[in-house]
């Protein structure tokens, strides 16, 4: 395996200080809506407000001088282009980010307050990908990769950490799956502290990328979701094996169920979440008797 929880670990010391260690609590509400005893991480609470801050540091803090110098650049539907931009501005390194034109404009407007370089291109991060990577070549710039870096899979794996030292008897985590980081570094972040817990995969019906290459399918990929922040096409080299190992089961939520949960979340927990960050609780809701009785992250 290409991250242990050794590098998770020495992940955890670069953010301590510049990463909020959010809060992990107990959601009454949500456990009688799903029927399982229910625990919620609030990484919306970050700075720019999702838990990519934490890959994105991880990796430009160990940029070496001549790279933070010529730059980065990073391709991305919102969360991780702030986060990159954020920290970048931060560092005084400078960034690059290609966003798809269909990207909210809130983002990109947020993106850019941060002092990064916006280019706006194709309709999906697949597209925008393409874009990115020619720039890199162009202008000798280090790519902070959305998911498919170990730095990045090790960044996001401290959410795990913390979320067992707070609630160490989890049964089961249910995390989202775009391409991948954050559930990577996530499992083998759980499974080293706790090996008998359950790692559960949220994925967007209309983007089954990484159902698809688990299983070996070919469902249909593409279209307007609510969770366009996981609306990933491909999925990566690196977390592939790792959510074949890992992994127990991937659950695939449609637009309803997502909608319901973005709901749930504002109705009866008072917070909001995006459609990629209410995919978790959509997939308790569309498997229930998986979770039921469960104590679940």
């Amino acid at each position: 395996m290409p991250i242990t929880l050794t590098e998770i670990e020495a992940a955890r010391r670069v953010l301590a200080g510049h990463v909020l260690r959010t809060p992990m609590l107990p959601a009454p509400r949500l456990s009688a809506l799903t029927g399982a005893n229910v625990f919620v991480k609030y990484e919306n609470l970050q700075v720019t407000n999702s838990f990519k801050d934490r890959g994105a540091l991880v990796k430009l803090s160990a940029l070496t001088a001549d790279e933070r110098k010529r730059g980065v650049v990073a391709m991305s539907a919102g969360n991780h282009a702030q986060a990159v931009a954020y920290h970048a501005a931060r560092l005084g390194i400078p960034a690059t980010i290609v966003m798809p034109v269909t990207t909210p404009a809130v983002k990109v407007a947020a993106t850019r307050s941060h002092g990064a370089q916006v280019v706006l291109e194709g309709e999906s991060v697949a597209d925008a990908q393409v874009a990115c990577e020619k720039l890199m070549r162009e202008r000798s710039l280090t790519l902070v990769h959305p998911y498919d870096d170990p730095l990045i899979i090790a960044g996001q794996g401290t959410i795990a950490l913390e979320m067992l030292e707070d609630v160490p008897d989890l049964d089961i985590l249910v995390i989202p799956i775009g391409g991948g980081g954050l559930i990577s570094g996530n499992a083998i972040a759980a499974r080293a502290v706790r090996p008998k817990i359950e790692i559960v995969g949220a994925e967007a019906a209309l983007y089954p990328s990484m159902w698809n290459a688990v299983a070996g399918e070919h469902r249909e990929i593409g279209g307007p979701t609510l969770a366009e922040g996981i609306a990933v096409k491909n999925v990566g080299k690196l977390t592939l094996p790792i959510i074949r190992e890992l992994v127990s089961e991937i659950i695939l939520v449609d637009e309803a169920r997502l909608e319901q949960s973005v709901n749930a979340y504002l109705t009866l927990q008072k917070t909001m979440a995006e459609g990629a960050g209410a995919a978790g609780l959509a997939a308790m809701l569309t498997k229930p008797e998986r979770f039921a009785g469960k104590r679940v992250g």
